[in-house]
């Protein structure tokens, strides 16, 4: 997968929209599409790094998919000594949205690194489908200023109510979205076996694009203990904002009604140091949830080494809500395991069980 963006902060991942996404690709309304013929080519072509991929894909008569072309391409140049700019195209002969019609996307981007602190960029990016009108456009700008001692953050990005990447991703549209974090870092020298303690604070603020109504503002702080052994233990906590335009399903038979909610939870998480045989992160989270309860536990980024060719990572979330409409607990489990017979060959298998919709599913990969 890809986006616009050359980089950009794990705060924002869940906004950005992605030009490229490859799920897109031979899949439609939980149907696979086959896949009749395709190539994909990478590689440098003097002081420029290009991807260019164009797959051909069947109809399939459930999903509505009817034969499409696929084409991505992708440029990037890096420049002075670590910055980066680049450019990306996306195409579909058959719209998504729009019977009978193409799609297009395409953006520039760049991530420009000052001093050894001091990082900055952005992107720009446009869609294009026949019949669809309004504001075709989406873009980002931010900074950070990251020392050891103290950091600050500032984004900003857009999505128009007619941006439709759908070679892509997007998660949210029609929206304006401000980002700002401030962070405090010392390194305690009399507390034995502390390493460093971050303070941070962080504020988003997302309003619609058209309506200017606050749709969504979530306002946390955090502190952070490293310990030498490399652990680390936080806690969390947030006052949010939430408007829903139209009443949410939030699992089987239970709805949460339109309107705007205010509510206050908090998270405390361990993480286990990477270096341990047994890593991974633990959180548990408690609070107003809209208009009702929440407690969570979660299992997360963990990692068993069993032997040195040998990993499992298990992960595991269990939500217990609590709500006016109805009470429920929804669980997914996930384990995936990878052997190396070698440096150049592996297998992996990936199991995964979701409480909500009753799924079982699992993958298995062999690569040489």
């Amino acid at each position: 997968t890809g986006s616009t963006a050359s980089g950009g902060s794990a705060a924002s991942t869940s906004t950005v929209p992605l030009l490229f996404y490859s799920r897109r690709i031979g899949l439609n309304n939980g149907r696979v599409v086959p896949i009749q013929a395709g190539g994909r080519v990478t590689g440098k072509v003097g002081k420029f790094s290009v991807g260019l991929l164009n797959i051909e894909s069947d109809s399939e008569v459930a999903s509505k998919s009817p034969k499409t072309n696929f084409s991505v391409l992708r440029v990037k140049r890096d420049i002075f000594g670590r910055s980066a700019i680049g450019a990306m195209f996306t195409g579909r002969s058959q719209s998504a949205t729009k019977a009978g019609e193409s799609n297009q996307a395409y953006g520039v981007d760049g991530v420009f690194n000052f001093f050894s602190n001091l990082t900055a960029g952005g992107f720009y990016a446009k869609s294009h489908t026949a019949g669809l009108t309004g504001d075709e456009s989406s873009y980002q700008a931010r900074a950070e200023w990251a020392p050891d001692l103290y950091g600050f953050q500032f984004e900003r990005n857009t999505v128009g109510n007619a941006f439709n990447p759908e070679v892509g991703f997007l998660r949210r549209s029609a929206f304006e979205r401000t980002y700002g974090e401030a962070r405090y870092s010392p390194r305690p020298k009399h507390i034995k076996g502390i390493r460093q303690i971050s303070m941070t604070g962080s504020v988003e603020y997302i309003e619609g694009s058209v309506t200017g109504r606050m749709e969504s503002r979530q306002q946390t702080a955090r502190v952070n203990v490293e310990r030498e052994n490399s652990d680390q233990f936080s806690v969390e906590g947030g006052t949010n904002f939430e408007f829903l335009p139209a009443r949410f399903n939030v699992a089987r038979g239970v709805n949460i009604p339109a309107g705007g909610y205010g509510f206050n939870d908090v998270t405390a998480r361990y993480a286990f140091g990477q270096q341990r045989r047994l890593s991974g992160t633990v959180s548990y989270q408690t609070g107003q949830f809209y208009n009702g309860h929440i407690n969570a536990l979660t299992v997360s980024g963990a990692r068993v080494s069993v032997t040195t060719r040998l990993s499992v990572k298990p992960s595991v979330s269990v939500n217990a809500v609590t709500l006016p409409a109805g009470d429920f607990t929804t669980t997914v489990l996930r384990a995936r395991s990878d052997y190396a017979f070698t440096p150049r060959m592996f297998v992996s298998g990936l199991v995964q069980y979701g409480s909500n919709d009753r799924v079982f599913s699992s993958n298995l990969r062999f690569r040489w």
